[in-house]
C-alpha cells in the first residue's frame, strides 16, 4: 500500500527544523506527474495546487520535520540518520497528504480548488508563519485550512476534535534572580536569591491555581538552578518554565501577574530580577461554524478538554478559519519518545477523512 510505503520511506530519512533536503526531494518526486502545480513558498517547503476551476480553495497542511532523538525501535524502517527520529508522527502526516494528492488526481470536479502544504520546522523554529507570510493563502483564495495529528491514547482510527480550544499557546518563561552571596554565617549581610526564587515559585503557582477550572491555562517551572556552595547564599538563581493558555486576554493577564510577583518578591528579598517570555506559537482555536458543517457529514468524536501541548498550525488560523483534528492511534508509546511507533495502516483513515472533506464542504 503506497501510503505505508511513503510513511516508512520518510521515517528512514528524518531531518530537523528547516533543513529537509531528502524529505522534500522524496515529496517532490512523489508529486511528479500528478495534475497539480508544485512550488516552494518558503525554505524547505512544498505546495501542490489542484485547480478544479473554482474561485476559492481549501488547504490541507502536513508538517514534515523530525526530532533530535536517537531511535530505539529495531523495525526495518527505523531511522537511518543517527540522532534523529520521526518521534512525533510527522512522517505519517506527510504520507496522508501524499495519498490525498493521488486521490485528488482522479477527481474531475469539486466545489473548490485544493492546496496541499508540506511544511518544515513545526517542532522548531516554526515553519508555518513564513509560509503564511509568503501570501499563498491569499494568492490561492483559501477560505479554510485543515490539519491533523496522530494521537496516542485515543481510539485507533477514529477522528477527534472540539470547538474553539484544541491546543494551547506555549510561551517559555525564563526568570533570573540576582542577590548577594555571603557565607551563611553572615546571612544577614547578603541577599538570598534561592529564597526569593522559592517564594516566587509558590506565589506563581498560587496565582495560576486561582483561575476557574473552565479557564484552560498552565504555569509550571521544570528547572531551577541556584548557588555554588552549600554554605554560601546564592547570588544568582535561574528559573525556567512554561506559560500556556488559549485566550489572548488570559495569556496577557498571567504574564502581567507573574511579572508583578517577580518584581515585588525580588524587592522583598533585596534582589533584582529579569523575566523574559518567548512569543511561542498561537493557540489552535477551531472555527465552530466550520466544524459544525463537517459534523453534519462526517463522524468527528468530541474531546471534552483541550490539550495543553502546542502546535504551529495555529498560525494558519490567524489568516483563515481552520480546524485541526486528532487521528487516534490506540495504545502506543507517547510521542517524543525513542520508542514511538504505530500501526501505519491507520493512516488510511486520515486520508479517507481528508478526501471526504474535499467532497462534502461547500
Amino acid at each position: 500500500m503506497q501510503i505505508i510505503t511513503d510513511r516508512r520511506a520518510l521515517h528512514r530519512i528524518p531531518e530537523l527544523e528547516l533543513e529537509l533536503p531528502k524529505t522534500m526531494e522524496y515529496i517532490q518526486s512523489s508529486l511528479k506527474g500528478l495534475p497539480c502545480r508544485v512550488f516552494s513558498p518558503a525554505k524547505s517547503s512544498l505546495c501542490a495546487f489542484f485547480d478544479f476551476g473554482a474561485d476559492h480553495a481549501i488547504a490541507f497542511r502536513a508538517d514534515c520535520d523530525a526530532l533530535p532523538i536517537s531511535e530505539k525501535n529495531e523495525c526495518d524502517y527505523a531511522s537511518a540518520h543517527s540522532g534523529c527520529m520521526h518521534a512525533c508522527g510527522h512522517d505519517g502526516h506527510s504520507a496522508i497528504l501524499l495519498e490525498l494528492a493521488r486521490r485528488l488526481s482522479g477527481k474531475t470536479a469539486l466545489n473548490h480548488n485544493v492546496l496541499l502544504i508540506f511544511q518544515p520546522g513545526e517542532e522548531s523554529p516554526g515553519g508555518a508563519l513564513p509560509i503564511c507570510k509568503a501570501g499563498v493563502l491569499e494568492e490561492y483564495h483559501v477560505r479554510s485550512v485543515f490539519g491533523l495529528h496522530v494521537w496516542p491514547g485515543l481510539s485507533k482510527g477514529q477522528i477527534f476534535s472540539r470547538e474553539n480550544e484544541l491546543m494551547s499557546r506555549c510561551s517559555e518563561v525564563n526568570i533570573d534572580i540576582y542577590g548577594k552571596s555571603v557565607h551563611i554565617a553572615k546571612a544577614a549581610e547578603g541577599s538570598d536569591a534561592t529564597e526569593a526564587a522559592a517564594s516566587i515559585l509558590l506565589k506563581a503557582y498560587e496565582m495560576e491555581r486561582a483561575y476557574p477550572a473552565d479557564v484552560y491555562r498552565l504555569l509550571k517551572f521544570g528547572k531551577l538552578q541556584s548557588g555554588t556552595a552549600r554554605n554560601a547564599l546564592s547570588a544568582h538563581c535561574r528559573m525556567e518554565g512554561s506559560l500556556r493558555s488559549f485566550r489572548p486576554e488570559i495569556f496577557d493577564e498571567m504574564q502581567q501577574k507573574l511579572s508583578g510577583i517577580c518584581r515585588e518578591t525580588a524587592a522583598q528579598f533585596d534582589c533584582c530580577v529579569d523575566i523574559h517570555f518567548t512569543d511561542g506559537y498561537p493557540a489552535i482555536m477551531n472555527d465552530p461554524a466550520t466544524l459544525k458543517t463537517i459534523r453534519q457529514h462526517l463522524p468527528v468524536a468530541n474531546i471534552p478538554a483541550p490539550s495543553m501541548t502546542g502546535e504551529d498550525f495555529g498560525w494558519y488560523q490567524q489568516f483563515v478559519p481552520g480546524v485541526f483534528f486528532f487521528l487516534g492511534l490506540g495504545d502506543v508509546p507517547a510521542v517524543h519518545t525513542d520508542t514511538f511507533d504505530f500501526d501505519d495502516s491507520v493512516l488510511n483513515k486520515g486520508a479517507d477523512f481528508f478526501e471526504k472533506l474535499t467532497e462534502v464542504l461547500p
